[in-house]
């Protein structure tokens, strides 16, 4: 498998799963303002919408958006809590919890556009507080899922981890701040930050 990705960005949680389920994949930096790869390609080409992350799970078939990235990751994994079996209610609350994330990611990330008008900019910090008080309340086990670490902690993770560069104080919500620090401290999770030149 190849991952195309931007480092720090939301491709950072299928990184982290390539690394979780040990399973051989090969890395391409994507540059997002250029839409360009490290090695020269249109990146378009690629995945039309120029978003990462990508997957190319054999010559010429790519995967986009983190929903199925992650679930065929975990798919392709021998660890169960990542590949539930499909048509069961656990399959389905995983699809749930990473479609919760990404509900999460589009408001936290909307704020890394330039030049926000400030009664946007509170009117996405008012929705931010909305959803960081939905995570805190979903994470009762510690964990999204009450299965344990799944691909959703990975991905809320990483997009909790952007608060940091936004200044968004997030220590009111200390259960939010405990996954993220946990997550970030797994093995998998320091070597990719360490192979996206981030530590």
């Amino acid at each position: 498998m190849k991952l195309y990705y931007a480092p720090g960005a939301c491709s950072l949680a299928a990184h982290i799963m390539l690394n979780e389920t040990g399973l051989p994949h090969e890395l391409v930096q994507v540059n997002l303002k250029e839409k360009k790869t490290a090695d020269g390609r249109d990146y378009t080409a690629i995945n039309p919408r120029g978003a990462v992350p990508a997957l190319e799970v054999s010559p010429g078939v790519v995967l986009t958006q983190n929903v199925a990235v992650l679930t065929y990751i975990g798919q392709q994994s021998d660890n169960k809590t990542f590949h539930p079996k499909p048509d069961t209610i656990e399959f389905y609350r995983l699809l749930e919890a990473l479609g919760f994330c990404e509900d999460v990611h589009s408001s936290i990330g909307a704020l890394f556009a330039p030049n926000i008008p400030d009664v946007t900019k509170e009117k996405l910090l008012a929705l931010i507080t909305r959803r960081l008080t939905q995570v805190e309340a979903q994470l009762a086990s510690g964990t999204i899922l009450p299965t344990g670490f799944t691909q959703a902690d990975a991905l809320m993770a990483v997009i909790l981890n952007w608060t940091g560069p936004l200044k968004i104080d997030i220590s009111a919500y200390p259960k939010a701040v405990a996954l993220r620090d946990n997550v970030f401290s797994r093995p998998a999770a320091q070597k990719a930050l360490k192979e996206e030149g981030l530590i």
